[in-house]
């Protein structure tokens, strides 16, 4: 269980989704391998990224090529999930930093120290994309919708990463504003690949490559 919502080094695994638990048995294998024979090690979990390339599959860029076609943005439950989000260079160099540095056999969570709720992330996301695509306040959250909450879906999923911070001196570059606004940056001057990731001719090239 979390102690007041957050996921520490020392927090017992409490799944409640395949999802996560499938993440977390890469751990447990990890883990038990190196101490039956005797391997260094270490292990980190981060909690969600996001930043340039990132498929569409996931909120975060879904919702911005949606907001760009002015499509629905599909909300699950009530959105009031905490989540923890943070821009993909930092955990880079995070992982970085632990693979070199961290002390062998240890566990070293990795986050952006931004906690909010979803829909928080949403509406955020929605004013920066009406600035940067012209259009009045309040035209991208309009395009908001509730959808019903998927099974397991855990209210908190926030990870707490002091242990990082006072050891190897880590912490994100950039806040949760800075790096929304250069990935929005990034999928507006790459509207092309955009097209190219939702029009199906992705997988015409796994075809040619591969069949």
């Amino acid at each position: 269980m979390c102690v007041d919502g957050i996921f520490t080094e020392t927090t017992a695994y409490d799944l409640n989704s395949t999802y996560f638990a499938a993440k977390a048995s890469s751990n447990h294998f990890v883990r038990a391998y190196g101490e039956t024979f005797a391997r260094p090690f270490v292990l980190t979990n981060c909690s969600n990224n996001y930043g340039p390339n990132h498929f569409l599959e996931k909120l975060i860029p879904r919702f911005i090529n949606n907001i760009i076609n002015i499509n629905p943005l599909p909300v699950y439950g009530d959105g009031n999930y905490t989540r923890d989000w943070f821009f993909v260079e930092d955990p880079a160099v995070a992982i970085d930093l632990v693979f070199h540095d961290g002390n062998n056999h240890e566990t070293y969570n990795i986050s952006g120290f931004d906690e909010c709720k979803n829909i928080h992330s949403v509406q955020l996301l929605c004013q920066i994309m009406n600035r940067k695509l012209v259009r009045s306040i309040g035209t991208s959250a309009k395009l908001i919708i509730y959808l019903k909450d998927r099974p397991g879906h855990d209210l908190t999923c926030a990870t707490g990463a002091s242990k990082i911070n006072k050891e190897l001196v880590w912490k994100p570059s950039v806040t949760l504003e800075q790096s929304l606004e250069k990935t929005i940056d990034w999928y507006l001057y790459n509207k092309k690949w955009l097209h190219i990731v939702t029009s199906g001719d992705y997988q015409k090239f796994y075809e040619k490559q591969y069949n």
